[in-house]
Protein backbone atom coordinates (compact mmCIF):
# COMPACT_ATOMS: atom_id res chain seq x y z
CA UNK A 1 0.00 0.00 0.00
CA UNK A 2 1.21 3.40 -0.51
CA UNK A 3 1.71 5.90 2.53
CA UNK A 4 -0.80 7.87 3.38
CA UNK A 5 0.49 9.86 6.27
CA UNK A 6 2.70 12.17 4.69
CA UNK A 7 3.26 13.11 1.13
CA UNK A 8 6.47 13.76 -0.88
CA UNK A 9 7.89 17.08 -0.10
CA UNK A 10 11.53 17.73 -1.51
CA UNK A 11 13.39 20.30 0.77
CA UNK A 12 14.87 23.02 -2.22
CA UNK A 13 10.77 23.44 -2.64
CA UNK A 14 9.81 24.56 0.68
CA UNK A 15 8.90 27.90 2.13
CA UNK A 16 12.39 29.05 4.43
CA UNK A 17 12.45 28.23 7.78
CA UNK A 18 13.57 30.84 10.03
CA UNK A 19 14.63 29.67 14.06
CA UNK A 20 14.54 32.29 17.13
CA UNK A 21 17.32 35.32 17.20
CA UNK A 22 18.70 34.62 13.29
CA UNK A 23 19.81 30.47 14.27
CA UNK A 24 20.51 28.54 11.26
CA UNK A 25 20.50 25.05 13.11
CA UNK A 26 17.74 24.14 15.84
CA UNK A 27 19.04 21.49 18.00
CA UNK A 28 18.35 18.84 20.47
CA UNK A 29 19.25 16.68 22.69
CA UNK A 30 16.86 13.50 22.71
CA UNK A 31 17.36 11.48 26.06
CA UNK A 32 15.82 7.95 26.15
CA UNK A 33 15.11 7.24 29.69
CA UNK A 34 13.62 3.73 29.46
CA UNK A 35 12.37 0.52 31.41
CA UNK A 36 12.96 -2.85 30.38
CA UNK A 37 11.17 -5.75 31.34
CA UNK A 38 13.36 -8.46 32.55
CA UNK A 39 11.83 -11.58 31.26
CA UNK A 40 12.19 -9.85 27.38
CA UNK A 41 14.48 -9.38 24.61
CA UNK A 42 15.29 -6.18 23.68
CA UNK A 43 18.08 -3.81 22.65
CA UNK A 44 21.25 -6.12 23.52
CA UNK A 45 24.98 -5.92 22.99
CA UNK A 46 25.24 -9.62 22.43
CA UNK A 47 22.64 -11.32 20.11
CA UNK A 48 24.05 -14.95 21.92
CA UNK A 49 21.73 -14.39 25.07
CA UNK A 50 19.16 -11.90 23.75
CA UNK A 51 16.32 -14.69 23.92
CA UNK A 52 17.26 -16.19 27.77
CA UNK A 53 15.08 -15.24 30.33
CA UNK A 54 16.67 -14.05 32.52
CA UNK A 55 19.43 -12.48 30.17
CA UNK A 56 21.53 -10.76 33.17
CA UNK A 57 24.03 -9.93 30.49
CA UNK A 58 22.16 -7.60 27.79
CA UNK A 59 19.46 -6.76 30.70
CA UNK A 60 22.43 -5.78 32.94
CA UNK A 61 23.77 -4.02 30.32
CA UNK A 62 20.45 -1.58 30.04
CA UNK A 63 20.42 -1.25 33.22
CA UNK A 64 23.25 0.28 33.60
CA UNK A 65 21.79 3.73 32.20
CA UNK A 66 19.65 4.36 35.03
CA UNK A 67 21.66 3.41 37.93
CA UNK A 68 24.84 4.98 36.87
CA UNK A 69 25.37 6.28 32.83
CA UNK A 70 22.23 9.29 33.40
CA UNK A 71 24.02 10.94 36.61
CA UNK A 72 27.26 10.93 34.32
CA UNK A 73 25.43 12.42 31.62
CA UNK A 74 23.48 14.90 33.77
CA UNK A 75 27.34 16.28 34.69
CA UNK A 76 27.90 17.10 30.87
CA UNK A 77 24.44 18.59 30.17
CA UNK A 78 24.13 21.20 33.28
CA UNK A 79 28.15 21.70 32.34
CA UNK A 80 26.94 23.18 28.49
CA UNK A 81 23.62 24.54 29.20
CA UNK A 82 21.67 21.61 27.30
CA UNK A 83 18.24 21.16 28.47
CA UNK A 84 17.17 17.40 27.22
CA UNK A 85 14.31 16.41 25.46
CA UNK A 86 13.08 13.26 27.87
CA UNK A 87 11.84 10.54 25.56
CA UNK A 88 10.12 8.94 28.49
CA UNK A 89 8.82 5.36 29.14
CA UNK A 90 5.98 5.84 31.60
CA UNK A 91 6.83 3.28 34.08
CA UNK A 92 10.23 5.27 34.69
CA UNK A 93 7.33 7.87 36.69
CA UNK A 94 7.21 5.12 39.49
CA UNK A 95 10.34 3.07 39.30
CA UNK A 96 13.09 5.58 38.71
CA UNK A 97 11.64 8.41 40.95
CA UNK A 98 15.55 10.00 41.17
CA UNK A 99 15.79 10.31 37.54
CA UNK A 100 12.07 12.50 37.20
CA UNK A 101 13.25 14.86 39.75
CA UNK A 102 16.27 15.36 37.87
CA UNK A 103 14.75 16.23 35.37
CA UNK A 104 11.71 18.46 36.78
CA UNK A 105 14.54 20.32 38.77
CA UNK A 106 16.14 20.71 35.48
CA UNK A 107 12.76 21.53 33.29
CA UNK A 108 13.07 18.92 30.83
CA UNK A 109 10.57 18.60 28.07
CA UNK A 110 8.98 15.09 28.46
CA UNK A 111 8.08 13.25 25.19
CA UNK A 112 6.01 10.03 25.45
CA UNK A 113 8.03 7.01 24.67
CA UNK A 114 5.58 4.21 25.74
CA UNK A 115 5.09 2.49 28.74
CA UNK A 116 8.69 0.36 28.58
CA UNK A 117 10.89 -0.40 25.93
CA UNK A 118 9.78 -3.99 25.69
CA UNK A 119 6.44 -3.14 24.83
CA UNK A 120 5.44 -2.33 20.93
CA UNK A 121 1.53 -1.51 19.74
CA UNK A 122 2.19 -3.92 16.43
CA UNK A 123 -0.73 -6.44 16.87
CA UNK A 124 -3.26 -4.06 19.25
CA UNK A 125 -6.86 -3.27 17.96
CA UNK A 126 -7.12 0.03 17.51
CA UNK A 127 -9.43 0.22 20.85
CA UNK A 128 -6.55 -2.03 22.56
CA UNK A 129 -3.92 1.04 21.50
CA UNK A 130 -6.19 3.50 21.86
CA UNK A 131 -6.39 2.16 26.18
CA UNK A 132 -2.20 1.67 26.10
CA UNK A 133 -1.54 5.33 24.87
CA UNK A 134 -3.60 7.08 27.85
CA UNK A 135 -2.74 5.18 30.53
CA UNK A 136 0.59 6.15 29.17
CA UNK A 137 0.25 9.67 28.13
CA UNK A 138 -1.86 10.15 31.39
CA UNK A 139 0.82 8.48 33.81
CA UNK A 140 3.48 10.73 32.38
CA UNK A 141 1.08 14.04 32.90
CA UNK A 142 0.50 12.82 36.59
CA UNK A 143 4.14 12.70 36.83
CA UNK A 144 5.35 16.03 35.50
CA UNK A 145 2.20 18.32 35.65
CA UNK A 146 2.60 18.17 32.23
CA UNK A 147 0.97 16.47 29.33
CA UNK A 148 3.33 15.49 26.46
CA UNK A 149 2.68 16.95 23.82
CA UNK A 150 5.26 14.60 21.47
CA UNK A 151 5.58 11.45 20.30
CA UNK A 152 8.39 8.39 19.96
CA UNK A 153 7.54 4.80 19.91
CA UNK A 154 9.42 2.14 21.44
CA UNK A 155 12.19 1.18 19.02
CA UNK A 156 10.42 3.66 16.56
CA UNK A 157 6.98 1.37 15.98
CA UNK A 158 4.13 2.96 15.39
CA UNK A 159 0.28 1.05 13.94
CA UNK A 160 -1.15 2.62 11.21
CA UNK A 161 -3.52 4.41 13.65
CA UNK A 162 -1.17 5.69 15.63
CA UNK A 163 -0.84 8.98 14.83
CA UNK A 164 -4.27 9.68 14.56
CA UNK A 165 -5.33 8.28 17.97
CA UNK A 166 -2.55 10.54 19.36
CA UNK A 167 -3.90 13.89 17.92
CA UNK A 168 -7.45 12.29 19.76
CA UNK A 169 -5.36 12.42 23.00
CA UNK A 170 -3.81 15.90 22.29
CA UNK A 171 -0.95 15.08 21.66
CA UNK A 172 0.93 17.53 18.37
CA UNK A 173 4.01 15.63 16.98
CA UNK A 174 5.70 12.10 16.66
CA UNK A 175 9.43 11.51 16.35
CA UNK A 176 9.56 8.31 14.70
CA UNK A 177 9.90 9.47 10.67
CA UNK A 178 13.29 9.66 10.56
CA UNK A 179 12.88 11.29 6.71
CA UNK A 180 13.59 14.59 7.03
CA UNK A 181 15.75 17.89 8.32
CA UNK A 182 12.72 19.88 8.90
CA UNK A 183 9.17 19.47 10.96
CA UNK A 184 6.30 18.88 8.30
CA UNK A 185 2.48 18.15 8.50
CA UNK A 186 1.45 14.96 8.74
CA UNK A 187 -1.80 14.17 6.73
CA UNK A 188 -3.73 13.77 10.06
CA UNK A 189 -5.11 17.25 11.10
CA UNK A 190 -3.08 18.81 14.04
CA UNK A 191 -0.31 16.82 13.74
CA UNK A 192 3.63 17.00 12.73
CA UNK A 193 6.58 14.98 12.21
CA UNK A 194 9.45 16.83 14.20
CA UNK A 195 13.32 15.45 13.15
CA UNK A 196 14.82 12.54 15.11
CA UNK A 197 17.85 10.74 14.23
CA UNK A 198 18.71 6.92 13.64
CA UNK A 199 22.26 7.63 12.12
CA UNK A 200 23.59 10.09 14.43
CA UNK A 201 22.33 7.77 18.01
CA UNK A 202 24.51 6.28 20.08
CA UNK A 203 22.81 3.04 19.80
CA UNK A 204 23.45 2.57 15.73
CA UNK A 205 26.60 4.10 15.82
CA UNK A 206 28.36 2.27 18.83
CA UNK A 207 26.40 -1.10 18.54
CA UNK A 208 25.39 -1.60 15.40
CA UNK A 209 28.50 0.23 13.87
CA UNK A 210 30.98 -0.52 16.27
CA UNK A 211 32.12 3.54 16.58
CA UNK A 212 35.02 4.74 19.19
CA UNK A 213 34.80 7.50 20.75
CA UNK A 214 36.90 9.57 18.30
CA UNK A 215 34.59 8.54 15.75
CA UNK A 216 31.33 9.39 17.38
CA UNK A 217 32.88 12.96 17.75
CA UNK A 218 34.16 13.50 14.62
CA UNK A 219 30.55 12.09 13.66
CA UNK A 220 29.05 15.10 15.57
CA UNK A 221 31.42 17.67 14.19
CA UNK A 222 30.44 16.68 10.72
CA UNK A 223 26.71 16.72 10.97
CA UNK A 224 26.51 19.99 12.55
CA UNK A 225 29.35 21.55 9.98
CA UNK A 226 27.20 19.92 7.30
CA UNK A 227 23.92 21.21 8.62
CA UNK A 228 25.34 24.84 9.76
CA UNK A 229 26.12 24.76 5.56
CA UNK A 230 22.92 23.49 4.41
CA UNK A 231 21.01 26.06 6.46
CA UNK A 232 21.87 29.76 4.82
CA UNK A 233 18.77 29.33 3.47
CA UNK A 234 16.37 27.79 5.45
CA UNK A 235 16.89 26.40 8.68
CA UNK A 236 17.29 22.71 9.91
CA UNK A 237 16.99 20.76 12.93
CA UNK A 238 19.77 18.57 14.27
CA UNK A 239 18.74 15.41 16.50
CA UNK A 240 21.23 13.67 18.95
CA UNK A 241 19.67 10.70 20.36
CA UNK A 242 21.39 9.47 23.18
CA UNK A 243 21.15 6.04 25.97
CA UNK A 244 23.28 6.43 29.17
CA UNK A 245 23.55 2.70 28.87
CA UNK A 246 25.94 3.47 25.35
CA UNK A 247 26.94 7.03 25.72
CA UNK A 248 27.49 7.34 28.88
CA UNK A 249 30.01 4.05 29.74
CA UNK A 250 33.02 5.80 31.22
CA UNK A 251 35.55 5.18 28.03
CA UNK A 252 33.00 7.19 25.60
CA UNK A 253 32.08 9.93 28.24
CA UNK A 254 34.33 12.39 27.56
CA UNK A 255 33.80 12.47 23.79
CA UNK A 256 30.24 12.76 24.22
CA UNK A 257 30.78 16.08 27.05
CA UNK A 258 33.41 17.26 23.95
CA UNK A 259 30.30 16.72 21.15
CA UNK A 260 28.20 18.98 23.31
CA UNK A 261 31.02 21.45 24.01
CA UNK A 262 31.24 21.50 20.22
CA UNK A 263 27.44 22.37 19.57
CA UNK A 264 27.31 24.55 22.08
CA UNK A 265 29.69 26.89 21.22
CA UNK A 266 29.20 26.72 17.73
CA UNK A 267 27.62 29.64 15.97
CA UNK A 268 24.22 30.35 14.89
CA UNK A 269 23.05 26.69 17.04
CA UNK A 270 19.52 27.46 18.87
CA UNK A 271 19.40 25.04 21.96
CA UNK A 272 16.04 24.11 22.39
CA UNK A 273 13.78 21.37 22.58
CA UNK A 274 11.62 19.07 20.15
CA UNK A 275 8.08 21.50 21.69
CA UNK A 276 10.20 24.58 20.78
CA UNK A 277 11.06 23.61 17.25
CA UNK A 278 7.59 23.04 16.66
CA UNK A 279 6.21 25.74 18.46
CA UNK A 280 8.80 28.36 16.13
CA UNK A 281 7.93 26.26 13.21
CA UNK A 282 4.17 26.66 13.54
CA UNK A 283 4.68 30.43 14.58
CA UNK A 284 6.54 30.81 11.06
CA UNK A 285 3.82 29.73 9.18
CA UNK A 286 0.98 31.06 11.38
CA UNK A 287 0.16 28.63 13.77
CA UNK A 288 -0.04 30.10 17.87
CA UNK A 289 2.18 28.61 19.43
CA UNK A 290 1.40 26.80 22.95
CA UNK A 291 1.32 28.96 25.93
CA UNK A 292 5.11 28.30 27.59
CA UNK A 293 6.27 30.20 30.02
CA UNK A 294 9.92 32.06 28.95
CA UNK A 295 13.10 30.12 29.14
CA UNK A 296 16.89 31.08 28.45
CA UNK A 297 18.39 29.65 25.58
CA UNK A 298 18.69 32.16 22.96
CA UNK A 299 21.15 31.49 20.01
CA UNK A 300 24.75 32.07 20.16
Amino acid sequence: MDNQLFAYSPIVDRSPIRWPGGARVAFYLGLNIEHYQVDKPSTSIFGGTAALAPDPLNYGWRDYGPRVGIWRMLQSLDRHGVRATALLNSDVCSRYPQIMQAGLERDWAWVAHGRDNSTFQAGMTREEERAYLVEVVDTIEAATGRRPRGWLGPALTETFETPSLLAELGLQYTLDWCNDEQPYELAVPGMYSVPYSIELNDVSMFVSRSFTGPEFLQAVRDQLDQLYEDSAESGRVMALCVHPFSVSQPFRHRYFDQALEYIAGHEGVWLATSDEILDAYRAGRGVEAEAEPEREGAPH
